[in-house]
This record gives C-alpha cells, structure tokens and sequence, in this order.
C-alpha cells in the first residue's frame, strides 16, 4: 500500500484538499468535453496535472465522483490523484503529470518507430490497469488510446475515470439516451446501454487495435448509425499490418458478441504475458 500514498498526500491539512493558493497554473496541455487539462506546479516545485472543470459542461457533483473514484484507486498502471480543489471555480483535480501525453498522440507520432513487442507491452501496461479495475469491482466505460497515459519511462497508464462506476454486480445500465463511445462500443452497450467489464473487455480489443495500427481510428470516418449496423451483424475490425495472428486472435477474442463469450483481463493479461515471452525466448 505505501508505494500507493501520493507523496502530495500530505498537501494540507485535509488530506484530499488542496489550497488553490499552492497551485501554479502553466501550458495548456489538452481538452475534452467536460474540462481542461494543465501543466502546474504545486508550492513550484512538484511538476502535476491540473485537471479543471469547464463552467456549465458538467455539475459539479459529477466532477466531484469523478475525483472520489479515483482516490480510491491505486495501482502503478493508473494515473494517481493527488488531491482535488474544491473551494473556489473552476474546482479542479491534481494529478500525476505524465510527460509524453495521451498514448494516441504517441502512436500517430512516433508509431511507425515502435517494434511489435513494444507495442504489445504498451498493451500489457493497459491491461493491467485494467485487470486491477475489474477486481476491483469498477467499470472504466470509456477506455481509448486518448484515454491512456505515457510518462516519461515510456509506462502506460490508465486515465479519466469521469465514466466509471462503482458496481457490486459487475453491471451498469446508464440512463436511455446517455453519450458513449460508439465505435468501442460492444452490440449490449449501443442496443441497451448495459455496461459490464466485459464491455470494456471489448473496448480493450479495440485499443489494442488502435495500438497495432499506429493510432488509426476505428471503422475510420463511418458514420456512427453505419458502425452499428456493421457490429450488429458481426462486422469487425480487421487485422492490422503490424499485428501478427496471434495477436490479432487476442483483439478478437474481445469482440464476441456474448459478454460471456469474452475473456477476462486476467485471462487477457496471461495470453499476452505469454506472447511477449515468445518474443523473448
């Protein structure tokens, strides 16, 4: 447990919250729907994330599950919260900073440079995260290339927990209507809206798919409603060039139209341990 304390834990005297004043805000590293992400300091010393939320894009008291889900998790292939910033606007969260960006922008840039055993530990990275959220009873939800994190070691890591749920039964059916991603989506997700681990299992395959063909998008520019026929009817996503067989039957394995009929993360962790072995050897 200790190499999981934060070495900001001790920020203030509340643990979680951090004094704004502490805070200095830097460059722009990237956006998205509900906030913007900074480069900051705190006390201008420790190099952090600062996660801010966009006025009006979502409530506060989503943004604040958001912070409560994350500081429950911890694991070496998930990006640590250290705190968050609740006593004036924009409240915000403190995270780990990792220093080469979302795992997208590391495939599109430098993709074609990276061996296949590289991009199959990339996966491994990602895999792991993943196998800690499902013992941990917790649904990523929106897991994607643009999701992941790489540090400056080069480490994967697991972000944006903003879709995640807490669940006792392994399943979560969101509201009629709600916004998901539609092309890493599984056939339960985009008819029902049922959410499980095995759903981000799908998704899984679909980031490793966009790990093997150096951050392209799935199903390219189709239009989602196309997308949705074409899985329906048990269209999937072809075999990357940079993917051997074996690792292609991996992806594929996560895209069974039976929830039941995918593997675990466990299960997956171990088919890829076993390749990487293979490389190796």
């Amino acid at each position: 447990m200790e190499q999981c304390i934060p070495a900001t834990a001790g920020f203030s005297s509340d643990k979680w919250e951090i004094d704004p004043s502490e805070l200095t805000f830097m460059k722009e590293l990237g956006s998205g729907e509900f906030g913007v992400v900074r480069l900051g300091k705190w006390r201008a010393q420790h190099k952090v994330a600062i996660k801010a939320i966009r006025e009006g894009a979502m409530s506060e008291e989503d943004f604040i599950e958001e912070a409560k889900v994350m500081m429950r998790l911890c694991h070496p292939k998930l990006v640590q919260i250290y705190g968050v910033c609740t006593t004036q606007h924009p409240i915000c969260i403190v995270l780990e900073f990792m220093e080469n960006g979302s795992l997208l922008q590391v495939l599109r840039h430098h993709g074609n440079s990276l061996e296949c055993v590289r991009l199959l530990a990339m996966c491994q990275d990602v895999c792991e995260g993943m196998q800690y959220l499902e013992h941990s009873n917790f649904i990523h939800r929106d897991l994607a290339a643009r999701n992941c994190m790489v540090n400056e070691k080069n480490v994967v890591k697991v972000c944006d927990f903003g879709m995640a749920r807490y669940v006792l039964d392994d399943q979560y059916t969101s509201s009629m209507g709600s916004r998901f991603p539609v092309k890493w989506s599984p056939p339960e997700v985009l008819h029902y809206n049922k959410f499980s681990s095995k759903s981000d299992v799908w998704s899984f395959g679909v980031l490793m798919w966009e790990v093997f063909s150096e951050g392209r998008t799935p199903f390219g520019n189709r239009p989602n409603a196309e997308v949705v026929d074409e899985v329906t009817q048990g269209v999937r996503l072809y075999k990357p060039h940079k993917a051997p067989t074996n690792i292609y039957n991996i992806m594929y394995e996560c895209w069974h139209e039976r929830p039941q009929g995918r593997p675990s993360f466990s299960s997956l962790l171990q088919s890829i341990k076993d390749i990487i072995e293979e490389f190796t050897l």
